[in-house]
């Protein structure tokens, strides 16, 4: 609802301004996870399991509590002509070249296994990290999100959506093979302990997340057309996730046919190899998104399909692949 809510508001930002409510946002969540990261860890090494889980269970109350303060339009009788525009309106949006292909991309680009479950179990049992320190990565990991939405909202909102995916895809798939150090203890053999590793680590590859995942959410937002924005970002966001699904799906397949469990870790290495190497996959179908950035700048030579729709152009009247990128603010997500 927050995220539809952000969506509904971003429409009303000024070109120069484009994707800083999705940043605000976001950052928002990363200080939110700034304040609890070390907390939880901590407290889980003084008091019981039971006592956190209801130490934490009362913050959807206060959400509940705060719900109050959103202003919105007051709705007397509801029709239901209007909920059957909106579902036409949806169709109709679902059908277009420019929601389609670059959500069809965002489908294959978060599905590609993922090898985080078995690296969870090496960090525990076989490194012996304790929860108080799985408190401080989380910390660290925070801080990293902040600096790379920082680091998208000032350096890379003109940048196009294709380069940004790009290169975040390429460095992310390099960088991420540094956990081959770890995996193998060869940091061990570089005079890197464990713990400063992993947090460098974390640091590094959050950062790199962060500034991938800006693009997902300012892109999805601006797929939205009026009248139907949450809606269809749910859908967006519905498909991101059931991709996110498929992905840890596909890592217990691998992890289970190279026979990493709990306690064996030998072909641990393999797949984060594996892993790592399948996330450039998609980069040859990049063709799929629109070749413009968060603030509609980039290369206005190509077909007009691939151009993403005006944020204020009703699906009634102007096809949403009719018209070149000119006024566009722009939403992956915690991928936790």
């Amino acid at each position: 609802i927050v995220d539809s809510l952000v969506v509904e508001r971003a429409r009303g930002e000024s070109l120069g301004d484009a994707g800083t409510l999705q940043s605000l946002a976001w950052g928002t969540s990363a200080v939110g996870g700034l304040l609890t990261a070390y907390l939880g860890g901590a407290l889980l090494q003084h008091i019981s399991t039971r006592a956190v889980f209801g130490i934490t269970a009362t913050f959807p109350l206060i959400v509940s509590l705060v719900a109050v303060l959103i202003i919105e339009d007051r709705v007397d009788s509801p029709s239901w002509a209007v909920v059957g525009n909106q579902v036409k309106q949806l169709w109709q949006a679902v059908r277009q070249r420019a929601i389609w292909m670059p959500a069809l991309f965002l489908f294959l680009w978060q599905a590609t296994p993922t090898a985080d479950a078995a690296f969870f179990f090496f960090t525990t049992n076989d490194l012996g990290f304790q929860p108080e320190f799985l408190g401080r990565v989380r910390l660290v990991t925070s801080l990293a999100a902040l600096l790379g939405i920082w680091v998208f909202q000032r350096f890379l909102r003109t940048v196009p959506f294709r380069t940004i995916f790009a290169w975040s895809t390429v460095l992310s798939s390099v960088l991420g093979m540094s956990m081959l150090l770890l995996v193998t203890h060869a940091n061990r053999s570089l005079g890197i302990g464990d713990e400063w590793f992993s947090l460098g680590d974390s640091l590094v590859l959050t950062v790199m997340g962060e500034i991938a995942f800006m693009p997902v959410l300012v892109l999805s937002a601006r797929l939205c057309p009026p009248g139907v924005e949450a809606t269809l970002f749910a859908l967006l966001m519905s498909v991101v996730n059931l991709a996110g699904l498929l992905s840890h799906e596909l890592g217990a397949v691998l992890t289970h046919w190279l026979s990493v469990t709990e306690t064996n870790f030998d072909n641990l290495w393999e797949l984060v190899l594996i892993t790592n190497l399948t996330t450039l996959l998609p980069l040859p179908l990049l063709f799929l998104l629109p070749n413009t950035s968060s603030q509609g700048v980039g290369d206005r030579s190509e077909d007009h399909a691939e151009s993403l729709p005006p944020a204020d152009t009703p699906l009634g009247s102007t096809s949403l692949f009719s018209t070149h990128v000119t006024e566009h603010p722009v939403t992956v997500g915690d991928r936790e």
